[in-house]
């Protein structure tokens, strides 16, 4: 892959950012609970970060090692139950259900582009963008579980 379509790709991870940051910003705005509410601001937050991370990557102001690799869990509650209606009245369980769906769905865009990459410094970028973006689907998926399947006093 050239330079030329590099910059672009990392162009177009740098919009999904801004956009996931948005959607993010938006669901925070429309509910109440403060859990929630603080749930999304963090998600909204670590797509800044990302998005930031990006155009220093993209301006030669860090390498891919800046983004740590730790094995995040795939409890891969996203991928068996269907994406909620974000134009119906959603509950808590589905706003992190939703999150998770949104997560994969970048999970998958880097997974995807770092299979075109030679093994090397883009690619090790690639694979670290995507392991960041596992991690909030796991834990989104963690809060979706725990407020799906609620535990009961006594077990």
């Amino acid at each position: 892959m050239s330079e030329k379509n590099l910059e672009y790709f990392i162009n177009v991870a740098i919009v999904k950012e801004e956009t996931a940051y948005d959607f993010y910003m938006d669901l925070h705005g429309k509910v109440t609970d403060g859990t929630v509410k603080d749930t999304l601001k963090f998600l909204a937050d670590e797509e800044k970060k990302h998005k930031e991370f990006l155009e220093a990557y993209r301006d030669g102001q860090v390498g891919s090692k800046a983004l740590a690799m730790d094995a995040p869990i795939d409890y891969k509650i996203a991928e068996h139950i269907e994406k909620p209606d974000i134009e119906k009245d959603i509950n808590t369980n589905e706003i992190y259900l939703l999150a998770a769906h949104r997560e994969l769905n970048a999970y998958n865009f880097y997974k995807s582009l770092s299979g075109v990459q030679p093994d090397g410094e883009v690619k090790d970028m690639l694979l670290r963008m995507a392991n960041e973006e596992m991690k909030h689907k796991e834990k989104v998926e963690y809060l979706y579980s725990n407020t799906t399947f609620v535990q009961t006093h006594g077990g």
